[in-house]
């Protein structure tokens, strides 16, 4: 069993984007690609994990919350070879809203 609290496995997070990654010298097939740093948050604003690096295709820029999807989905984004990377924004975020009470709170 994997543990997702890590960054193992196949799911999203949310995070800002707090910096930018420059590398002019990479593996070929990551030419292109922009490099941002994230650091992922709870939904109550917390900070939950340690800042990571994510392979941005959309246009985030420092300050966006972003929704970062890791693992085998992030490696697989444009063909059937895998990417040597491990986490993909795929979204910028608006807003959030979560209805509290019920069963969840």
């Amino acid at each position: 069993m994997r543990d997702r609290r890590r960054g193992s496995g196949c799911f999203m997070k949310i995070g800002t984007v707090i910096g930018n990654v420059w590398a002019t010298r990479k593996e070929d097939n990551l030419r292109g690609l922009k490099f941002l740093v994230v650091q992922p948050e709870l939904l109550n604003k917390s900070n939950n994990d340690s800042s990571f690096i994510a392979v941005d295709r959309i246009g985030a820029g420092i300050g966006d919350k972003v929704m970062v999807t890791q693992g085998s989905a992030a490696a697989h984004m444009a063909s059937d070879t895998p990417l040597p990377i491990d986490a993909i924004i795929i979204g910028i975020i608006d807003s959030v809203d979560i209805e509290r009470g019920g069963e969840n709170g």
